[in-house]
């Protein structure tokens, strides 16, 4: 199996006590003196890293914190260990070389950071790819979120490459795909298609126009999400892409335009000159289902060419098999709810009338209930799930659901037979309850970005 591109990474960067791995980093081109260029000096050979330690020790303050530990986590010499020895005895923490514990109790504290700590950013990672620099180049007082919180997540921009305009085939075409096959299904303006999870995976996210609408269908492996989001706002089309970077396991993109950062999870912009302006992208919703039944609804689908110009290996369950396989995190959050494991898949929904108000379901209990209904503020809904367990919200508008055959018609309790299709529920009298925007997520990382969200289980 060829390895996913973020395991690669992660394999030659993570930091190790025993094994040697090879420092890629180039002597950084440090500017104006300041306090930050000490402990970028570890990434050079003109200085004395033993002698940079002890001045910091010497002038130690809760600031410094973050900047070992990021620069722990990268640096490939011997000083490593003299480092963590360091954060350990100035902390009284004892994580070694567990990086995930330190973030976690970095985060779980009140942030402090020195005035110029994006630029230490902006320094630290370009040697990785000079495009990071300007991710974070004067750009604190923009940040919405956390600055420590962002972390890298082991490839170059659009290392994990995006799948641009991609050739799709008629349904007949697709033989490579067995009916069980996962995919993820969308339907805009009647334009219909599917793409296979199994390619999806390898590249996380596909930029498309879909029924005349140019759109963004970003798949975080990582929590679990594949959400579609219209790119143009206001006039303004966004083209976005992979960023490199996380947010509480939760990909960071990037537009091109300016170079900022928006969250996967809630379509706006976090840092750079678009964030904090009120943009917030509109998606749509996205089914997760098999290949056989996408297609017995919808036999005029198209779906994903598996010759995408790169060399991948798309058999189905190959893309992070190991991650799927266990419950365990790459990258870690700064908290958890047990309530569910962490990649148990709920239906994650919110909707814009009501930003406080976020709702979680539960997939196995949608399978065991079928018909179940709730409300996000004032707006009362009926979830739908389907014989291949997939997921369709509604709202009801006071039609209170009876039955639903789990393929193509849902009874109300006055008897009405409603066909259900992807825009909306139709009753044979001509009456038509609206879909509303929903997708699947990890519970680990859906809680991660929303804290307060009720949970059905």
């Amino acid at each position: 199996m060829i390895p996913c591109l973020v395991l690669l990474f992660m394999n030659i960067f993570s930091p190790s006590p025993t094994l040697p791995v090879p420092n890629v980093f180039s002597p950084y081109a440090i500017p104006s003196p300041s306090e930050i260029n000490q402990f970028l000096s570890f990434f050079t050979t003109s200085t004395s890293k033993h002698e940079t330690l002890q001045a910091i020790e010497s002038d130690w303050k809760p600031e410094y914190e973050v900047l070992l530990i990021e620069v722990a986590y990268l640096l490939r010499d011997p000083v490593t260990s003299e480092i963590i020895r360091t954060l350990e005895k100035k902390t009284d923490q004892n994580f070694g070389y567990d990086f995930n514990a330190w973030y976690e109790w970095l985060w779980n504290k009140e942030q402090a950071v020195l005035p110029d700590y994006d630029n230490f950013k902006a320094q630290l990672y370009r040697p990785i790819d000079p495009r990071f620099t300007k991710y974070f180049l004067d750009r604190k007082n923009t940040s919405t979120i956390r600055l420590d919180e962002i972390r890298w997540g082991g490839v170059k921009q659009d290392g994990i490459p995006p799948l641009r305009s991609p050739h799709m085939l008629e349904a007949n075409d697709a033989g490579y795909l067995d009916d069980d096959d996962i995919v993820f299904g969308i339907v805009i303006n009647g334009d219909v298609r599917a793409y296979p999870k199994r390619i999806l995976a390898w590249h996380e996210m596909l930029v498309d126009t879909v029924g005349g609408i140019p759109v963004a269908g970003v798949y975080c492996t990582l929590c679990g999400t594949v959400i579609l989001y219209k790119t143009r706002h206001n006039g303004i089309d966004h083209h976005l892409g992979t960023s490199g970077f996380l947010y509480r396991s939760n990909k960071l993109m990037y537009d091109q335009a300016t170079q900022s950062l928006w969250s996967t999870m809630e379509g706006k912009p976090v840092l750079g000159p678009m964030a904090g302006k009120g943009i917030e992208l509109e998606y749509y919703s996205v089914v997760t289902t098999t290949w056989g039944e996408w297609k017995r609804r919808h036999p005029e689908t198209r779906v994903l060419d598996i010759q995408t110009g790169f060399a991948r290996d798309y058999d189905e369950g190959a893309a992070y098999r190991d991650y799927f396989s266990t419950d365990d995190l790459m990258f870690n959050t700064p908290f958890k709810n047990e309530s569910l494991r962490n990649k148990d898949e709920i239906v994650a929904l919110r909707h814009p009338d009501y930003p406080n108000d976020q709702l979680a379901i539960a997939a196995e209990f949608l399978e065991d209930n079928p018909v179940y209904t709730n409300r996000i503020g004032d707006l009362d809904l009926v979830v739908l799930t389907d014989q291949s367990g997939a997921n369709r919200v509604y709202r009801t508008d006071g039609v209170r659901f009876r039955t639903y055959d789990q393929q193509d018609e849902a009874i109300d309790s006055t008897g009405t037979t409603w066909r259900v299709t992807e825009r909306n529920l139709v009753a044979a009298d001509g009456r038509a309850l609206d879909r509303l925007s929903s997708f699947r997520a990890f519970w680990f990382g859906w809680y991660a970005a929303f804290p307060r969200t009720r949970l059905v289980k």
